[in-house]
């Protein structure tokens, strides 16, 4: 079985798939895979994780961009960051651990409002890096589309290790 998730779920792969699209193709081959359609088979209950983990995978933009860019140009260590990048971070990370820890709502929910709209702005840029991907895609774009990777991928784990994702 594949363990590329766009291959799992039947879906084209894309930047810009719709939640509900994920949701269908998943409901769909998962119910092939239930306990009752399946009886005596070993491997079905393996198969009906992969779908999960692939509709888990596909549903997060930001996983979602990494699998699209490793189907495009493979697997790569590159963890440049935009100019700039880790002196601005630096300041915003001392203050929002220091909002995470004081417990003020206040500063609490502009941190989250912060993070939200830094993710909607990465969602935004890599959306319109996949579009504008020539065929065959550059070296330049393949490496602007990783840095803006890195850098998105930095903010989300800065704001998970600040305890602010789920309050």
């Amino acid at each position: 079985m594949p363990t590329d998730p766009f291959l799992l779920l039947g879906l084209t792969p894309g930047f810009d798939l719709a939640e509900t699209d994920i949701e269908q193709a998943y409901l769909a081959r998962v119910a092939a895979e239930h306990p009752d359609l399946v009886s005596g088979d070993d491997e079905a209950a393996a198969r009906a994780a992969a779908l999960n983990d692939a509709r888990v995978v596909l549903l997060n933009p930001e996983r979602r961009a990494r699998v699209l860019l490793t189907r495009i140009a493979g697997e790569d260590k590159d963890d440049s960051l935009p100019d700039g990048f880790l002196f601005e971070i630096m300041e915003v990370r001392s203050e929002l651990e220091t909002a995470a820890a004081s417990g003020n709502e206040e500063q609490i929910k502009r941190w989250q409002s912060w993070a939200d709209a830094r993710r909607t702005e990465y969602i935004e840029k890599i959306r319109q890096q996949f579009a504008k991907l020539s065929d065959p895609p550059e070296d330049q774009e393949i490496r602007a589309i990783r840095t803006t990777l890195n850098a998105w991928r930095y903010i989300e784990r800065m704001i998970e290790q600040a305890g602010l994702i789920g309050r």
